[in-house]
């Protein structure tokens, strides 16, 4: 009978419930977007194309690992993980023989990878990756030539067909090519191609193999080995038998064999490095969806029971009995659930697309990470909207459930006056558990770990914000009763209703704070970081002049030149990059150590900078914190490439977020990254010396400000990626600001009938909509900005040291500007629709 009940309820009030199926339909899009990227980190196929040919490959294990041993209850417990290094990890040469003495090896093919970019006028030319290699290695892929022959010594080189369609070269042209070293000038000896088009997700360049092992400055050492089975011999097992090969020999310890989908990764590092990093970004994006849509979805179902409070009461007053009454609204909440879920799922796929387009396009994920479409994270949708319904249904519909047939009728007339104490309550743990939180982020000193605790401040404090809403309005109300009052008629009206509908009101008040709050949030978080890190390398920053690269680096034979130029006084090449001290992942630049205090003052505060140079390394004040160190200290530490090294502490500086938590010589850390051209040039030079004069083929020359400008620019970059990994959450709370607010104003037709049979005109009672709406939107921005202020500030502490977060006054306008013209959008257009009604008809219709 209750589920009979229950479908015609919701065919006859299909508005009522529409705004609980938009909000579980957005959820449910959200969840499967977020669960597609997860499953996409997870999962997601990383293509070979470079090793398209070769069954079998063997390369450098990527990772660090620790092992860890305890002992608890005379139980012995061992743990074992595992870290990604930044840079390609490489082999010894020797490996190769290894691998050759197996059988069922017919050729062990060594492989050199490095970069290797052409210097070409032509649009795209440097868009994709761009590798050497040894023609000797061409057979991994295959590649054939098409035109001309293998280069014959150190001049030549042989290019990909898209290149020389790209650049219109072909057998004798001269082509540019700036690898790791200086540009050098080749003459073009063949074109190469491949039988199904060749890689289209990077550039492959091929040398002579004696040429290709100066570039890659790699001595003694291999990139990968191509394993090449013989006719008849299984790829997978011929897999295991090289793995065993190699155990127990000295390179086995740092060798890894790849067969199948598991070669996409050696070849792509960057892949699957973003594999973690999707992982990482899914999960943060999809745990904050789900909160916000729990907020968004027990506030929209507390309207929709709230509405129905006249009709639940008769239906009590008719005998029915508690238990009947919360299995039709549970049922009631699945039907709505299911259609919503099954709709946003279908339509989260379109959505995780584009979303994934835009981290391509962005550059956070790399192309060759191929999104992942699978069913779970649907199944995990359609489940979340259905348990999600049900439990907000069964909550809101807890109280008209419960009391006597005769309190029902009484609140379906009036509002109660206070909250439920269990409300109450809940509301008072959530605003103590959001000030923990708050307290705890001031305390966290790196970014990976205070992200997540902001975002999830700010939901647990607009969830307060949602249980104690009535009675926050009502102290807001009673500030406001004095300015409403002079706002006339309408003012007045609009106070008595803020007054004796709190609770509706109230679920306006949550989104709206909640929206303000996190994209607040969202779009100062970064800024709050970023101009603190600018203001130090700003600070940190003496030279006169910085040059930049125009391509893949600057070299140092250019360092070198520019130090010989008269009045220059000292030039610090700068590299950058990632080491691991343990399992954690700290930021490191090299720096060159000749003049190196006449060009950067990082704010020594314990040791000295003086004879920096091979052995040494400074640390960051987080750093030293962190790792107990101190001048004289040794510090062991592995390299990008997986290189371990020990080094002594020189220097404790305070300047660690504008020039990264470890610096190191420039030459140890430049022979153990794929790109070891300097990111930068720091120059000293004598007021003379103008940007004439330092001008070089392929380098730009930056005043200290223009520096500064760019830093700005790659700030302004970071902040639109995070705009847009927390887009959908903020998208899918202004829908929820809309919803709230029309689903609110629609089922006031009756109180608008009676006002204008009382003698109140049409456009009193939109003034009188306009100016509940405005003190709506004016307590929920006060409080929105509260949540933010906050949040940033404990923010700023704990990453800055300072509490001074960065907010932008015309940003900040912007952002309520458009949460008004979103609420009065929202009320205006439902209340002229509900004006249109005679007023005769409405108060006499039985709707």
């Amino acid at each position: 009978m209750m589920l009979r009940y229950a479908l015609q309820t919701l065919r006859d009030r299909k508005a009522g419930f529409l705004g609980a199926f938009v909000a579980l339909l957005c959820a449910a899009a959200l969840i499967t977007a977020c669960g597609t990227l997860l499953e996409t980190g997870l999962r997601g196929r990383i293509a070979p194309e470079r090793y398209a040919g070769t069954p079998v490959v063997v390369s450098a294990d990527q990772n660090v690992h620790q092992t860890t041993v305890k002992e608890k209850k005379g139980k012995t417990k061992t743990k074992h993980k595992a870290k990604p290094v930044a840079e390609r990890a490489w082999l010894p040469a020797s490996t190769v023989e290894t691998v050759r003495s197996v059988p069922g090896v017919e050729q062990a093919v060594p492989e050199l990878t490095f970069q290797a970019v052409p210097i070409v006028d032509a649009p795209g030319g440097t868009a994709k990756p761009s590798y050497g290699h040894a023609w000797t290695s061409a057979v991994l892929t295959p590649f054939t030539l098409a035109e001309g022959h293998a280069p014959r010594g150190g001049d030549e080189v042989v290019v990909d067909r898209a290149l020389a369609a790209r650049a219109g070269l072909g057998p004798g042209a001269r082509l540019t090519v700036q690898a790791t070293g200086e540009p050098k000038t080749y003459t073009v000896s063949g074109i190469a191609r491949t039988a199904h088009g060749g890689p289209g997700r990077q550039t492959s360049l091929f040398f002579g193999d004696a040429e290709a092992e100066r570039l890659a400055a790699r001595a003694g050492q291999v990139s990968a080995i191509g394993v090449l089975p013989r006719p008849g011999v299984d790829a997978a097992a011929l897999a295991g038998r090289v793995a065993k090969a190699l155990t127990g020999t000295s390179q086995g310890a740092t060798a890894q064999v790849a067969a199948g989908d598991d070669r996409g990764p050696v070849e792509f590092l960057d892949a699957a490095g973003a594999r973690i990093k999707l992982v990482s970004m899914g999960g943060a994006m999809g745990g904050t969806s789900l909160l916000v849509a729990i907020l968004v979805v027990v506030g929209t179902f507390a309207l929709s029971v709230q509405q129905r409070y006249r009709e639940l009461a008769l239906l009590r007053a008719i005998a029915a009995g508690p238990k009947q009454l919360r299995r039709m609204i549970g049922r009631e909440a699945l039907l709505v659930g299911l259609a919503a879920g099954i709709t946003g799922s279908v339509a989260g796929l379109p959505l995780a697309a584009w979303l994934h387009g835009r981290f391509v396009a962005t550059g956070v994920v790399p192309a060759t990470l191929e999104r992942t479409a699978g069913i779970f994270p649907m199944f995990a949708a359609v489940g979340a909207s259905l348990l999600g319904a049900w439990a907000a249904a069964r909550v809101t519909g807890r109280r008209i459930a419960r009391i006597r047939p005769a309190e029902a009728l009484a609140e379906a007339a009036v509002e109660r006056g206070r909250p439920a104490w269990i409300r109450i309550t809940a509301g008072l743990l959530l605003l103590a558990g959001g000030a923990v939180l708050v307290v705890v982020l001031g305390s966290l000193r790196t970014e990976p770990a205070s992200t997540p605790v902001t975002f999830l401040a700010v939901v647990v404090l607009a969830g307060a914000v949602s249980l104690l809403g009535p009675l926050l309005l009502r102290l807001a109300t009673a500030l406001l009763a004095g300015p409403l009052r002079l706002a006339g008629p309408g003012g007045r009206l609009a106070a008595a209703n803020l007054r004796g509908n709190a609770t509706r009101m109230a679920s306006a008040v949550t989104p709206l704070a909640l929206l303000i709050g996190m994209t607040c949030t969202v779009l100062f978080v970064t800024p709050t970081l970023g101009d603190a890190a600018r203001a130090q390398a700003r600070d940190g920053i003496r030279a006169q002049w910085v040059l930049t690269p125009q391509g893949p680096g600057v070299s140092a034979g250019a360092a070198e030149r520019i130090r010989r130029t008269p009045g220059v006084t000292a030039a610090t090449e700068i590299v950058h990059t990632s080491v691991r001290v343990g399992l954690t992942k700290y930021a490191a630049q090299g720096v060159t150590a000749a003049g190196l205090t006449r060009t950067w003052d990082p704010q020594v505060t314990r040791g000295s900078l003086d004879g920096f140079g091979p052995g040494g390394v400074a640390v960051s004040e987080l750093a030293a914190d962190q790792l107990g160190l101190k001048p004289g200290s040794p510090l062991k530490l592995t390299l990008g490439d997986g290189t371990p090294v020990t080094l002594t502490v020189a220097a404790v500086y305070a300047r660690g977020l504008g020039f990264g938590d470890l610096t190191l010589p420039h030459g140890l850390l430049a022979a153990h990254v794929d790109n070891p051209l300097a990111t930068a040039v720091l120059v000293a030079a004598e007021p003379a010396v103008g940007r004439e004069q330092l001008a070089a083929p392929g380098v730009s020359v930056l005043s200290a400000s223009e520096a500064d400008a760019a830093r700005a620019q790659r700030q302004a970059a970071g902040a639109e990626i995070n705009l847009l990994a927390m887009g959908l959450v903020l998208a899918f709370t202004a829908i929820a600001v809309v919803n709230t607010l029309a689903m609110s104003t629609a089922e006031r037709f009756r109180e608008f009938a009676m006002l204008r049979l009382a003698g109140a005109k049409r456009r009193q009672v939109l003034r009188m909509l306009r100016t509940e709406t405005l003190a709506v939107l004016l307590i929920g921005a006060v409080l929105g900005s509260g949540i933010s202020l906050a949040v940033l500030t404990a923010f700023s502490v704990g990453m800055t040291g300072s509490a001074a977060p960065a907010v932008l006054p015309l940003v900040y306008a912007v952002v309520v500007g458009a949460a008004a013209l979103l609420a009065l959008t929202a009320t205006a257009l439902p209340g002229r629709a509900a004006l249109r009604r005679r007023p005769v008809e409405v108060a006499t219709s039985k709707a």
